[in-house]
């Protein structure tokens, strides 16, 4: 196992996941030195997502088998440090677009190249432990790296958080060209069937139903400072806040390890409905000290284990095209990401920061209402679900 080369893409996968979430938390900071409104702000976020849509697949596939794919994964790296010191210099919304779409660039071909790589360089039957090691960046990236990069904003600048981004970038492309192992390219294994991938019911209702909560989750996460300055509470809450949903997205993550395999199906059921409880009442319960951080733990924990939850369902529903179903919802979370920026921007100029979280939950409502409906193609019964359900509960009760 080259335990080297995978700490090195899980840091790149982490790093990538926070330059693209970065702006959300530094929105104020970014709105006032560019001199722009916080709406026009959102779309750093915004086109990020949407050149990862039309981009990652065609770009992966013109360049895969004409480029290395060590070198290829290296100067993703590179264009993810040259895209923040880039940002980091901007000095107005135009240029800041226009590093964030290169950023864009390089993440879908991060995400598009990192597993057929690291499929080739372990063996057969570590595949899955060194997927599992190479993809803990990013939900660990989903769960603080926003809000650390918020804080070390609040203390220095926002321009010296993405510069700082750049720097770990620059280290990684240096590390990764001597870490990293050559990928054997050798066979014409047949690619994997998209088509196939969607006859599968199970697959358009994971590809649909998590996207539609990236979608929710955005919508209020990009204009998380508005809503709570309009709530009454300091600046300085924002950082606080991001770094509660943090923290409780680790925790969620942690809960839904343990019953992912178990219980999958009433677990994330359960973790949607408190998501879109915790965004319906952040606007009522959300004025005071006490109210805003209980929901923001709802939300982070909710939060942090829908992933988890959805990445196995995509490949339990995927089946033998599960490599196809997977890339298909690298594009459709990107594209409810982008949405989710525009929705939440539509809320925050038609309704009002204090209503985004409204708007949040409307399509958090719309996902549930799927994975209900979905019982038995995307989001089936897990082993302790099903009659065997009573054997699970003696089996724990003895221990």
């Amino acid at each position: 196992m080259p335990w080297g080369g995978l700490l090195i893409l899980a840091a790149a996968g982490f790093t990538a996941v926070t330059t693209e979430l970065l702006p959300s938390g530094l929105l104020p900071q970014i709105s006032r030195d560019l001199g722009v409104e916080e709406s026009a702000v959102g779309s750093l976020t915004a086109a990020y997502a949407a050149v990862i849509v039309f981009t990652a697949i065609p770009l992966s596939r013109l360049l895969g088998g004409r480029i290395r794919r060590k070198t290829l994964l290296i100067a993703t790296v590179v264009a993810f440090a040259v895209s923040n010191v880039l940002l980091a210099s901007s000095p107005g919304l135009g240029l800041a677009i226009g590093a964030r779409l290169l950023g864009g660039v390089a993440h879908g071909m991060l995400w598009s190249g990192m597993a057929p790589y690291v499929a080739r360089i372990v063996p057969a039957h570590a595949v899955g432990k060194a997927m599992a090691i190479v993809f803990s960046g990013t939900s660990i990236a989903l769960a603080v790296g926003a809000p650390i990069g918020t804080l070390m904003g609040s203390v220095l600048t926002w321009r010296a958080s993405f510069l700082i981004l750049a720097g770990v970038g620059g280290v990684l492309a240096l590390l990764a060209v001597w870490m990293l192992p050559a990928a054997p390219d050798g066979g014409s294994n047949a690619a994997p069937s998209l088509r196939g991938a969607l006859k599968l019911p199970g697959v358009i209702a994971v590809a649909t139903a998590w996207p539609l909560l990236l979608l929710g989750h955005f919508t209020l996460f990009t204009y998380i400072a508005p809503f709570l300055q309009t709530s009454g509470l300091p600046d300085s809450f924002t950082g606080i806040s991001l770094s509660v949903v943090g923290g409780a997205g680790l925790v969620g993550i942690w809960i839904a390890g343990l019953t992912a395999d178990s219980h999958p199906r009433r677990s994330l059921l359960s973790a949607v409905a408190l998501l879109a409880g915790a965004f319906a009442l952040l606007p009522v319960l959300g004025g005071t000290w006490v109210g805003e951080l209980v929901l923001l733990t709802v939300w982070g924990a909710a939060f942090g284990a829908i992933g988890i939850y959805n990445q196995a369902a995509i490949l339990r529903a995927g089946g033998e095209h599960k490599d196809a179903a997977n890339g298909l919802t690298v594009v459709t979370i990107q594209l409810g990401i982008a949405v989710g920026a525009g929705y939440g921007a539509l809320a925050l100029s038609t309704a009002g920061a204090r209503f985004v979280p409204f708007a949040a939950a409307i399509p958090t409502a719309a996902a549930l209402a799927i994975i209900m409906a979905s019982r038995r193609g995307g989001y089936p019964a897990g082993s302790c679900e099903t009659r065997a359900s009573v054997k699970c509960s003696d089996t724990m009760h003895i221990r």
